[in-house]
């Protein structure tokens, strides 16, 4: 063969290899792409605390959590018959908060379902495991999370600002048994504590007092932790109720308010 047509042929199958390189490198390049598009598309599960409270939602969606207005206890018997986890109903005038309050055998439950217990990134304002609404034990301790979206308990880091609690005083708590009016009084920031951590407030242990020392003490700790002083408390035999959502003011920060029914 002729120097010439060597060279040729060489020069052709450096072509070939360089065209097939590329359209490779393109293949892998564009694989990369849709794999990277694709997991940052994909809707992500929420991490949950070591005591298994509510966490913030981190979703960036606009379109919000259909709440359910009630019409009293008539309408939430309503609910009931499409799910017996309904335990409650719970508004705040003014607010976005007007959702049906469930609970489930763990607090894990309806952090990612809705009162239909479909799937929802949104989740749903839900009562501790260990509340017992009939007994009723002295303090209803309610999570939600706080979606970017306004939905479920976003609108209780409101309550940091005193004008708005002066707005929004009260809390309407329906269940079977009655319609009631909780007036708030403390507002107040606080975490999840490592176990290791002493002399801490603990909010979110607090169901029932066993006697009036224990009641005396978490209404105390509450007022003590308030950003601003409503001018009301509560007294031993008080029926309360706390409502929790997660904040950023610190790593696994929260935000609470509690209230206490009116008499």
């Amino acid at each position: 063969m002729a120097k010439d047509d060597k060279t040729k042929n060489n020069n052709k199958k450096k072509t070939i290899t360089i065209i097939i390189t590329t359209i490779l490198i393109l293949v892998i390049v564009i694989s990369v792409a849709v794999i990277i598009y694709i997991k940052n598309t994909e809707t992500k599960p929420n991490l949950i605390d070591d005591i298994q409270v509510n966490v913030v939602n981190e979703t960036t969606e606009e379109v919000p959590a259909e709440p359910v207005t009630p019409e009293g206890i008539l309408k939430l018997e309503e609910l009931q018959n499409e799910n017996s986890d309904i335990k409650a109903y719970i508004e705040i005038e003014g607010t976005n908060i007007s959702y049906p309050v469930l609970q489930a055998s763990d607090n894990n439950y309806y952090m990612n379902r809705n009162y239909k217990k479909e799937y929802s990134e949104y989740g749903s304002i839900f009562l501790d495991k260990d509340d017992d609404l009939e007994l009723p034990s002295t303090n209803f301790l309610m999570y939600g999370h706080n979606n970017k979206n306004g939905s479920m308990f976003a609108d209780l880091l409101n309550y940091k600002d005193e004008e708005y609690y002066r707005e929004h005083p009260t809390v309407r708590f329906i269940t079977n048994a009655e319609e009631a009016e909780y007036d708030i009084i403390a507002a107040f920031y606080s975490r999840v504590y490592y176990k290791s951590e002493k002399n801490v407030f603990r909010y979110y242990y607090f169901i029932n007092a066993d006697n009036e020392k224990e009641f005396d003490d978490y209404v105390n700790n509450c007022k003590k932790a308030s950003i601003y002083d409503t001018g009301k408390t509560a007294d031993y035999g008080d029926q309360l109720i706390t409502l929790s959502t997660c904040a950023y003011h610190t790593e696994d920060g929260r935000f609470v308010v509690v209230a206490r029914k009116e008499n």
